[in-house]
């Protein structure tokens, strides 16, 4: 997927001018990168903002349009503002097709529903990393990578190494490094709910006999009298509290 961003020079810098800039319902930003110097730009907000809500726009190349040109881009960086959907800054990175350039591309999770872990052992999946970093040529960036979960299972784990790159893609991995992108558990309440169920059944040597129980359950009688009284004796305080609080 294409996408096309247009863009103005921005002439005018400092911490009030880009208050009142976006005031207007524009972004300051800046665009780097090549050989060419850095350039002060500023964009609209609402076409940038929704180019945002796009997984694709974040690891696509896009072309840039600024003052009747148009030059090769990516997004590297972009602020918001702490609590409004308002986008502060945005940097772009120039690019050439013949360097290599560093991404972080999306990850997406494919057949979880007809893995082994989940239809067989009602297990759930849980996806540890989202994104990987990459290196390769701008015409051979992905869009996404995508993770074949289809013979994953309960307690097992599918790693960065064992993904399929597309054609001229490189993970940035040391050589030491192959971390876990998925993995197939079972429900934390299923667990919890089994490891209670376990707790509650005695043992057949821990079931008191008969003579046994019946001093046991005086005590806690006498125990639940004893609280009984605790109770009306807390209750009888609290009311004495409020009455003064009253006055």
């Amino acid at each position: 997927m294409k996408f096309e961003i247009g863009a103005n020079q921005r002439k005018v810098q400092g911490t009030g001018a880009s208050r009142r800039l976006r005031r207007s319902g524009r972004v300051p930003g800046i665009v780097y990168g090549g050989d060419r110097d850095a350039v002060n730009i500023e964009l609209d907000h609402k076409e940038l903002y929704r180019n945002l809500t796009n997984e694709k726009f974040h690891a696509s190349i896009l072309t840039l349009k600024l003052e009747g040109g148009a030059e090769q881009v990516l997004l590297r960086a972009f602020n918001m503002h702490p609590y409004k959907a308002q986008v502060q800054h945005v940097d772009f990175q120039r690019v050439s097709k013949d360097k290599k350039i560093h991404m972080a591309v999306p990850l997406h999770f494919v057949n979880a529903e007809k893995s082994p872990g989940v239809k067989d052992q009602a297990g759930v999946v849980s996806h540890v990393l989202n994104e990987l970093d990459v290196t390769c040529l701008p015409d051979d960036l992905p869009e996404f990578i995508e993770v074949d979960l289809i013979n994953l299972s309960v307690g097992k784990s599918i790693h960065a190494r064992d993904l399929v790159l597309p054609k001229g893609v490189e993970s940035t991995l040391h050589k030491d490094e192959d971390p876990v992108v998925a993995t197939c558990i079972l429900p934390a309440l299923i667990v919890e709910e089994e490891a209670a169920t376990a707790e509650a059944v005695p043992a057949a040597a821990d079931v008191p006999t008969t003579a046994q129980a019946a001093p046991e359950k005086a005590e806690e009688a006498a125990a639940g009298d004893k609280a009984k009284a605790g109770d009306k004796g807390a209750d009888k305080a609290a009311d004495k509290a409020d009455k003064k609080e009253k006055k």
